[in-house]
Order: structure tokens, then sequence, then C-alpha cells
């Protein structure tokens, strides 16, 4: 089996808890396209996996003394080889809920690329956000690769399932994961050879 047929292991993470909130339609959309191309998708979901407000990080713990969620999520990140944010867009930037996901870790995200799924209401698919994850992201060790699946009108460009209303949507995602695809399989390359540090 090649590099390129292996499956890789993707964590794909939703930052929303909004009652009503749309994002869960474009993770739905995320985990479907990577299970169809026979990878591996795990879901991290804010609602499901409640992380308190950041008081320590994970790293700040003493060995076998993090909380057993922070434990299970450390796990997690350290063997996936790349990370899939989904992202609302609240008043130009990150929601409260991403940013308190991400901040919790740090060199559990090292040397594994990121690509960001962006969404909003409005016609611009939340790419202010975007611009801000991207510093958020390359300070974690995780920075994105340079396209961007923005999905602007969420609530009318896919259902409640995160089929897409418009063929264009699942055009830009096809695209957006296959350069994804590209940098996890180049970095899970030369993980496998070490790292500088």
């Amino acid at each position: 089996m090649t590099t390129e047929s292996k499956p890789l292991s993707i964590a794909v993470l939703l930052g929303t808890v909004r009652h009503e909130r749309m994002g869960i339609r474009a993770a739905r959309l995320v985990v479907k396209a990577l299970e169809e191309r026979g990878h591996e998708a795990v879901l991290v979901d804010p609602m499901k996996t409640p992380l308190p407000l950041l008081d320590r990080m994970y790293k700040e713990y003493d060995a076998g003394t993090a909380p057993e969620l922070l434990e299970t999520l450390a796990t997690l990140y350290r063997r996936v080889d790349g990370f899939l944010i989904i992202s609302a867009e609240y008043n130009h930037g990150i929601p409260p809920a991403m940013k308190n996901l991400l901040d919790h870790f740090l060199e559990e995200y090292f040397w594994r690329p990121s690509g960001i799924v962006c969404y909003s209401q409005g016609p611009f698919g939340g790419v202010r956000a975007a611009m801000a994850l991207r510093a958020t992201l390359a300070e974690l060790g995780m920075p994105s690769v340079p396209s961007l699946c923005p999905i602007p009108h969420i609530a009318t460009a896919l259902d409640e399932g995160g089929k897409p209303t418009d063929p264009r949507t699942q055009k830009s995602l096809d695209r957006f994961l296959s350069e994804f695809f590209w940098y996890a399989r180049a970095l899970k390359r030369e993980r496998d050879q070490g790292t500088p540090y």
C-alpha cells in the first residue's frame, strides 16, 4: 500500500455550542467526505465534550493527573495526522468555544497540518474568522493549508444532514480536501522520520 493510499486519521474540531448552531451541518459534511474517501474522522464536539473555560492547559498537569476528558483528547490529538477546523465567525473573529477548545493543548498539535472550513449566515462564509484562526493555528504548531473552504449562507447551503444544496459547495470541498490530504501525507512522512525536537 503506497503512502498516498493509506488512510489518514483526522480530528474534526467543531467550535460552536450555540443552541441552534449551523456548524454541525458543516461538521457532518466534512466527516462524511472523509469517511467516503476511506479516512478516519473523529468529531470533537464541545457540546458532547464540554471543556471548562481554560484554567490549566493539559501540559500544566503532572503526568497522570489531568482530567479524563483532557487525557482522552490529548491521546487522540497525538495519534491523528491532521486537524480540520469547523468555525463560524463571531463579530469578525473566532468563536469563544473554538478558542477555548484549541487553547487547552499545544505540543499535541505539533507537526500536523490544519485546514479551515468556515461558515456564516452571510455572503462571506466566515473568512474573517479564518484569517484570525490562521495566526492561532500556526502558533499552536498546526499551520493551516493555503486554501480555505468557506460556506456562505450555511442555513440554505447545507441541509440538516450536511448535504450540499448547491454542487459548487461540494466542488469547493473536494478541491480543499485534496490539498489538505497532500499536506497531511507529506507531514506524516516527515514525522515518521523524526521531528526537529
